[in-house]
């Protein structure tokens, strides 16, 4: 099973970034799909997630109207689209995937908002 991340990157406040995330070794298509961010000192959180054949969605309140999260379940692929990004969006992204009592980890993508 793997969940490889990528996009991540240094942009200013303002800009946008599309982190995507390929998965392999499972199911895709019966898993539910989320992104969370992690900050040095605090609980990973829950940024987004989609449901397995992409008809619901749900955001953090802190990056709704900004952030949109999608899936390809053809290319086994989640993306997350982020735009009007702020530093306080600095974080490690990670890929989420979960079904039942199964669930994997991706290894993270760092997202530095800075001017």
């Amino acid at each position: 099973v793997q969940l490889v991340e990528s996009g991540g990157g240094l942009v200013q406040p303002g800009g946008s970034l599309r982190l995507s995330c390929a998965a392999s070794g499972f199911t895709f298509g019966s898993y539910v799909m989320s992104w969370y961010r992690q900050v040095p000192g605090k609980e990973r959180e829950l940024v987004a997630a989609i449901s397995s054949v992409g008809g619901i969605t749900n955001y953090a309140d802190s990056v709704k109207g900004r952030f949109t999260i999608s899936r390809d379940n053809v290319k086994n692929t989640v993306y997350l689209q982020m735009n009007s990004l702020k530093p306080e969006d600095t974080a490690v992204y990670y890929c989420y995937a979960r079904a039942q009592i199964r669930y994997y980890w991706g290894q993270g993508t760092q997202v530095t908002v800075s001017s």
